[in-house]
């Protein structure tokens, strides 16, 4: 499987172009809860699970100017980047280190409502059921011990793919979920 590695820019290289009066367009795939959480102030939320790059491509004032990528470390970034290219939108440019990186470096952001990352929420999940089924396993009827060992499959099989089944499920949870009053940038805090 070959990795095509598409243009990128540091959360600095951005700031500037930004403060040097350069529009800027500005894209955050993450979901609407980490976007909800804290996100590079000029960016806008397109999850990207429902990413559809005719329709941002669509939505934009000015074609010729690259659009921005943004999550939170750059890898889901990546996949939004391959998925512009395969649409056939090819100037888009992901943002190494991600919204972790802009925040980190002081740059502004808008910060709202704090959420359990969904990552930790996987790790949570994860170690629950397995603890959960060597402890059923050990005490109780040892068909149990299947559960733990799908468990490890599924990160093995996450591991490998980059996808991750169980984050998706968790992502779909009415506590990850957004409702359209509290995603509002003007409740937020600007930072």
């Amino acid at each position: 499987m070959t990795s095509t590695a598409h243009p990128t820019i540091s959360v600095q290289e951005l700031a500037q172009k930004a403060s040097s009066g350069s529009e800027i367009d500005v894209i955050d795939v993450r979901t609407p809860v980490e976007y909800r959480e804290v996100h590079c102030s000029y960016a806008r939320n397109f999850p990207l699970e429902s990413l559809d790059p005719t329709t941002v491509a669509a939505q934009r004032s000015d074609s010729d100017q690259p659009l921005y990528v943004i999550c939170l470390s750059g890898a889901r970034g990546e996949k939004a980047c391959a998925a512009f290219a395969a649409a056939g939108i090819t100037n888009v440019v992901n943002v190494t280190g991600g919204t972790r990186a802009w925040d980190a470096a002081g740059l502004p952001v808008v910060r709202g409502k704090k959420a359990v990352s969904l990552e930790r929420q996987v790790r949570i999940a994860a170690g629950s059921l397995v603890l959960a089924g060597s402890t059923a396993g050990y005490f109780g009827p040892e068909y149990w011990i299947g559960l733990p060992a799908f468990v490890g499959a599924g990160l093995i099989f996450a591991g490998i793919t980059d996808t991750c089944g169980m984050g998706m499920i968790l992502a779909k949870m009415p506590w990850n979920q957004v409702s359209d009053a509290s995603s509002d940038p003007q409740s937020c805090d600007r930072t």
